[in-house]
């Protein structure tokens, strides 16, 4: 049985990424998620090990001290999220095509970890100020949240070069079409 790819998406928040990913998964590709391990409690029907693994803040650290990481970040203080090595080595074994939904940072990692058995794609919004104006329509921010995700939008469209691929969200049929393209390409490799 041949082993899975790596697909790792990265995107400022607003560009869209979501929808593209949601649209790719009902596409006949065999691609499913990373499960993503955390510290934080489970939320309402979650269950371990399907939504995330949940661990305690001591396990968390203790797997970062054996390297157990591809990638992790510590949002606030003890509320970790991470994608562990085994897990992703276990989908790929089953012959899944596993996609990854990180931030920049993260992406960047995942990619250096694994070469070219994974693509990374990066989706741009058309502009900042189209963010912000996305941002602002969806109606769930107060103005000083929606301040400082452009700001952190702005320092994330600095990484767009280290992406395999840039996909630019101007018109969503379109950025669908090319995203599903991409991957198709990718995975016929």
């Amino acid at each position: 049985m041949a082993t899975g790819k790596l697909i790792i998406f990265s995107a400022p928040s607003g560009s869209g990424k979501s929808t593209i990913i949601n649209y790719l998964l009902t596409q006949n590709l065999n691609l499913s998620f990373s499960i993503s391990a955390t510290s934080r409690p489970p939320r309402g029907e979650e269950r371990h090990g399907v939504e995330y693994f949940f661990l305690s803040p001591e396990e968390f650290k203790q797997r970062i001290a054996n390297d157990e990481f591809l990638e992790y970040e510590e949002v606030y203080e003890n509320r970790f999220y991470g994608t562990l090595k085994a897990q992703v080595e276990k989908q790929l074994e089953a012959g899944q095509n596993v996609v990854f939904d990180v931030d920049v940072v993260g992406g960047c990692n995942i990619k250096k970890y694994y070469g070219d058995r994974a693509l990374s794609v990066f989706i741009q919004p058309p502009s900042v100020e189209e963010l912000r104006k996305r941002l602002t329509g969806r109606g769930t921010d107060a103005p000083k949240v929606i301040e400082s995700r452009v700001a952190k939008a702005e320092f994330e469209l600095g990484f767009a070069d280290k992406f395999d691929t840039v996909i630019v969200n101007d018109d969503l049929e379109k950025a669908k079409a090319e995203a599903l393209k991409v991957i198709q390409d990718f995975i016929k490799k």
